[in-house]
């Protein structure tokens, strides 16, 4: 069987509110919505998501189409980029580029891309440790240490070139739940058909 992790669709930007407490912008909102009414949705039977709102959003909107109860694991967050605040897109593009170049260095007192994904795949590995093979499970979380999660998924470098492509999130990648191979690399939320 199959699991996937998500990453929340567009969202909201307002440099006066903490990047965690972003929500959803209509868009994502509607991609969302969207890929509620997938077909492989129907077949999750646990959601948990990070604790910030856009992934709590969107993790509601998904577990709405199935009844579900959205869990909430604190330590899925973003990446801590607290110490620098909002960043305009082209530095916050600059600054993720350095981020991910630089594993072992903190980005202005970023938190450092080895300890995100330490503490991401603990995160993991912890949701996953008695959870049946059998029960699809989706991850809602976030584009930075979903890609760090794939990276060590894949026994992968830490690497931007395994992030997302074309912005705004919304993606996902599915893995294996009995052996966490990868199964899909990023692909747009509403046009996954399942493994």
């Amino acid at each position: 069987m199959f699991g996937v992790y998500v990453t929340h669709p567009q969202v909201l930007i307002d440099p006066a509110i903490p990047v965690p407490k972003w929500g959803l912008s209509e868009i994502g909102r509607v991609r969302a919505e969207h890929t509620a009414s997938s077909p492989w949705i129907g077949r999750i039977r646990r959601i948990i998501s990070s604790d910030e709102t856009k992934a709590i959003e969107t993790a509601e909107i998904l577990a709405s189409a199935m009844g579900l109860d959205v869990e909430i694991a604190e330590y899925m967050g973003e990446n801590d980029r607290s110490a620098t605040g909002f960043l305009p897109p082209l530095q916050f593009e600059k600054a993720a580029d350095w981020f991910f170049a630089h594993p072992d260095e903190s980005f202005h007192g970023w938190e450092r891309a080895v300890d995100a994904q330490a503490r991401i795949v603990s995160a993991f590995k912890r949701a996953l440790e008695d959870w049946p093979t059998d029960r699809p499970i989706a991850f809602v979380g976030h584009g930075g240490v979903g890609t760090l999660l794939k990276c060590r998924l894949g026994n992968l470098p830490i690497s931007r070139s395994q992030d997302q492509k074309g912005g705004g999130g919304g993606n996902l990648f599915a893995f294996r739940l009995d052996d966490h191979t990868l199964l899909s690399d990023w692909t747009p939320m509403e046009d996954w058909t399942g493994p």
